[in-house]
């Protein structure tokens, strides 16, 4: 369940006590997939794309009390990207020369070395970030509604089909598929832009990946 906003605590501040296991295994959640995502669009294969992930967070657990916040500098999640990004170049890298200690980088030095992504490769972060967040979401908030309430919204938002044919398959009128569609995404919504003010992001709730 998720906690209420008066008592909860921002990720990030949660995140910089190594002994929060439960912030900092909401935070693996929604952010493995997204770099096991990036790593095989690069081509690395699993074995890799795992090491990758660990690399990341062992970064961000040395880096995080360091982190600053202002929006000026940058979303959270372009810090992440830029960490992770640099980590996989230095792991493509690792292949055709001496292997790297990246794990214990300056991570100051790992976010200069590397140029700048381009627009293409932001856009191919963000798209992941946006569909991962999502089924994060979903898997969360799934246990609070019934299971032809889900179904409604499931067959219409994310399969995309008619919601008459949502009615017809589920035995519901065609309004009733509507509101549940409507509770569903309102819910994902709350959990999916808490979770961005808790990392300084600028999602865009649209409802399906």
């Amino acid at each position: 369940m998720i906690e209420s906003p008066l008592t909860r605590q921002s990720l990030l501040v949660r995140l910089k006590d190594p002994a929060d296991g439960r912030a900092w295994g909401e935070f693996v959640a929604i952010y493995a997939p997204l770099i096991d995502r990036l790593a095989r669009a690069r081509g690395l294969q699993e074995a890799d794309a795992a090491d990758l992930a660990q690399e990341v967070f062992r970064a961000v657990a040395k880096a995080i009390d360091d982190y600053d916040p202002d929006p000026a500098r940058g979303s959270f999640r372009g810090w992440l990207f830029r960490i992770a990004r640099n980590l996989m170049i230095n792991l493509l890298a690792a292949r055709r020369s001496r292997p790297q200690a990246t794990g214990d980088s300056d991570v100051r030095r790992l976010l200069d070395q590397v140029p700048a992504p381009d627009a293409a490769e932001t856009a191919l972060f963000d798209l992941e970030y946006r569909r991962g967040l999502f089924q994060w979401a979903a898997g969360e908030v799934r246990g609070e509604f019934r299971e032809p309430t889900w179904r409604a919204f499931w067959l219409t938002a994310v399969e995309e089909r008619e919601p008459k044919d949502a009615a017809s398959e589920l035995g519901i009128s065609v309004g009733a598929v509507y509101i549940a569609r409507s509770r569903v995404m309102a819910r994902l919504r709350a959990v999916i832009e808490k979770v961005e003010s808790e990392t300084s992001g600028t999602f865009e709730a649209r409802g399906k990946p």
